[in-house]
């Protein structure tokens, strides 16, 4: 008797895992991202962007596709659309189109946008070049308060997904280069990790959200752009880095976050490039000369301006933004993580 009830167990549990009673994997109903140009899945492909290939920030074409896009994929949920679009730059070049807000759309992430602050790299503030696209740079304590304005709060059944902070780093950059402290930019980016992590614990678990994973900063030290500046510069910046990094972790401490840890993985990336099938981790594929390229950004990069030899394993398609294979690399590492928690 007792070996066929053992037996009657046995077989329930086996049918409850045959019909999915075992998996408790979550099914998620949408993806939310709040972020800046690594997470922007279009906000300005319009106007002479649109016209000129470009839209998001790699090599594109029809098929590329971002992290926060192959997640989607990944998770088998809705494709994501740009919450916003249009840009406030120079009209004679096609850089001036009407901000329209989409509120079944829920990808908030903006290039140029910082964690608090609402002038970001390219935005129209900041005049020169910068005024000539005019990017919209909302920061991402705003796309936050953007989507709980339509919606009150989070269902609980969506995956949020946050990463920001580089563009802190440009700005506090280039404040030092203006003959600002150093010390006080390493401050600066420090406040910015406090925030970010504040926002997420406050605004994005505190409203509902039950599923969130936060990506941190990447060393920018490794990235074509800060290897052209001098050894001092890349220490500089990687320690505004760290700090950044540090006071998000400490400000995520004791929450159900998944933090995703793509600053020591993109080091191994740097260090033992063959080891995730990178080719080439210094040289930019897209050509960001201003013949073939009159943003010198990957925003208009597409598979007809890269230079000769470039190939779809390099990691960077312009100084500082990946390539679709890049964008696959990251999307991995998430994947990864998740799969760790039972999420994926």
């Amino acid at each position: 008797m007792r070996h066929f009830h053992f037996s009657a167990a046995l077989l329930s549990a086996a049918i409850l895992a045959g019909c999915g009673g075992g998996d408790n994997t979550p099914q998620f109903s949408s993806v939310v991202s709040f972020g800046d140009s690594l997470s922007d899945i279009g906000t300005y492909s319009v106007g002479t962007v649109k016209a000129l290939g470009g839209g998001k920030y790699t090599i594109n074409d029809a098929s590329s596709k971002n992290w926060i896009e192959l997640m989607a994929t990944k998770l088998n949920v809705p494709a994501p659309c740009p919450a916003q679009t249009g840009l406030e730059g120079d009209p004679a070049q096609g850089f001036a189109v009407p901000v329209t807000n989409f509120t079944n759309c829920t990808a908030y992430a903006q290039g140029g946008a910082r964690v608090t602050n609402p002038i970001g790299p390219g935005n129209k503030a900041l005049g020169g070049a910068n005024a000539v696209l005019g990017q919209l740079t909302v920061p991402v304590a705003t796309q936050i308060q953007n989507h709980l304005a339509t919606r009150g709060s989070f269902t609980g059944t969506e995956i949020v997904f946050v990463m920001a902070g580089g563009n802190d780093v440009f700005i506090n950059l280039a404040t030092v280069g203006a003959g600002g402290s150093p010390t006080a930019a390493v401050t600066a980016m420090g406040t910015a990790g406090a925030e970010l992590g504040g926002y997420v614990k406050n605004l994005v678990l505190g409203k509902g959200a039950k599923y969130v994973v936060v990506v941190n900063l990447p060393d920018v030290s490794l990235t074509p752009f800060a290897r052209g500046q001098s050894a001092e510069t890349q220490g500089l910046i990687n320690t505004m880095v760290t700090t950044f990094n540090a006071q998000l972790a400490q400000g995520l401490s004791g929450t159900d976050v998944v933090l995703v840890d793509a600053y020591t993985t993109g080091r191994d990336q740097f260090a033992n490039p063959a080891k995730y099938g990178i080719t080439n981790v210094t040289t930019p594929a897209c050509d960001l000369t201003a013949a073939k390229n009159p943003l010198g950004s990957s925003l208009v990069c597409t598979k007809n301006n890269l230079i000769a030899g470039a190939t779809d394993t390099f990691q960077y398609a312009d100084t500082v933004h990946p390539t679709p294979f890049g964008y696959k690399l990251l999307s991995d590492l998430v994947s990864q993580e998740m799969g760790k928690r039972g999420w994926l």
